[in-house]
């Protein structure tokens, strides 16, 4: 085996630059995207809107007296930044399973882009439709009598 060297064999040697530029670059859009949400996160913990002035008012909160599904949102994450998530959850719980599921995505997305594969994420329109029932249900019920608990 006299002469047989990783060139003369068809290999070629790892060049850690290059394997790691295209984990890099691969890796990108994922770590964008948490950036962006890190930053989110860390303004809304960093400006109180439990304090009036520093965010606007839920326009069918003010003109109905009607908490949308959004409503609390902005408190539920002031509270969860801060780790208090009984209090995060009770401003918004379907904002805190939202995040949730963004937080198994986006760790899902950045490990197949490492692997080098794309995120496929194929809902159907039973999905989508479940998720646009599961919604109204939550807005519906905290604006019922019963479901003071669901209010931010």
């Amino acid at each position: 085996m006299r002469g047989v060297n990783a060139r003369s064999a068809g290999v070629t040697p790892h060049r850690g630059g290059t394997g790691s530029r295209a984990v890099l670059r691969r890796v990108a859009v994922p770590a964008g995207v948490l950036a962006a949400v890190a930053g989110a996160f860390a303004y809304v913990g960093a400006v109180d809107p439990n304090r009036p002035g520093h965010y606007p008012v839920c326009p069918l909160l003010r003109y109905t007296g009607l908490y949308c599904p959004g409503c609390g949102g902005l408190r539920s994450a002031h509270a969860l930044v801060h780790g208090d998530v009984l209090a995060a959850l009770q401003d918004n719980a379907l904002a805190v399973t939202g995040w949730l599921v963004l937080a198994v995505v986006w760790t899902v997305w950045t490990v197949r882009a490492v692997r080098g594969r794309a995120l496929r994420i194929d809902l159907t329109p039973v999905h989508l439709w479940s998720l646009g029932a599961l919604v109204l249900a939550f807005t519906v019920v905290r604006n019922l009598p019963f479901g003071g608990w669901l209010h931010p």
